[in-house]
C-alpha cells in the first residue's frame, strides 16, 4: 500500500505543477498581440493540458485505491473528496478556456487569468491540511 500512496504523491504533484503552470500561459496569451506568439502559446496550452491529464486520472485512481485499501471514513475525508471534486472542474475549466483560446474567442484579461491561476493553491491547501490533519480545518 506505501508503494501506491508514493505514487499518489507522486501523480498528484504532477498534477498540481500543471495546474499552476496552464493558467499563467494563460495569463501571457492574453497580454499577446503578436501572432506568431499566440500560436506558440495555443501549442503549449495544449500540450500541457494534455500532458496533465493522465496524471489527474492516476490520481484520483490510486486516491481510490487508497480509499479503499485502507478503509478511510469521516468528514475531512468527505470534505476532501470535494475538493477534488472541484480541482477536477477547474481542469475542465482550463480545457474550455484552452479552447477559447484556440479559437480566438477569448474575451478575459491576463488579470482575470492571475486571480484564477490562485484557485488550485487554495484547493491544495485545504487538501493538504484535510490529509494531514484527518479533520476540518
Amino acid at each position: 500500500m506505501l508503494w501506491i500512496k508514493a505514487l499518489h504523491i507522486i501523480f498528484m504533484v504532477s498534477w498540481f505543477a500543471g495546474l499552476f503552470y496552464l493558467p499563467r500561459i494563460f495569463v501571457h496569451h492574453a497580454m499577446t498581440t503578436d501572432d506568431a506568439t499566440s500560436e506558440r502559446l495555443k501549442i503549449m496550452e495544449r500540450k500541457l493540458f494534455f500532458f496533465i491529464t493522465p496524471w489527474a486520472i492516476l490520481t484520483i485512481v490510486l486516491g481510490i485505491w487508497l480509499w479503499l485499501g485502507y478503509g478511510f471514513t469521516g468528514t475531512w475525508l468527505t470534505i476532501k473528496i470535494a475538493l477534488v471534486f472541484l480541482l477536477v472542474i477547474y481542469q475542465v475549466v482550463c480545457g474550455f478556456y484552452m479552447v477559447d483560446f484556440r479559437e480566438d474567442r477569448n474575451k478575459r484579461s491576463h488579470v482575470y487569468y492571475r486571480w484564477f491561476n490562485e484557485l488550485p493553491l487554495l484547493l491544495l491547501i485545504g487538501i493538504v491540511f484535510l490529509v494531514v490533519i484527518k479533520q476540518p480545518v
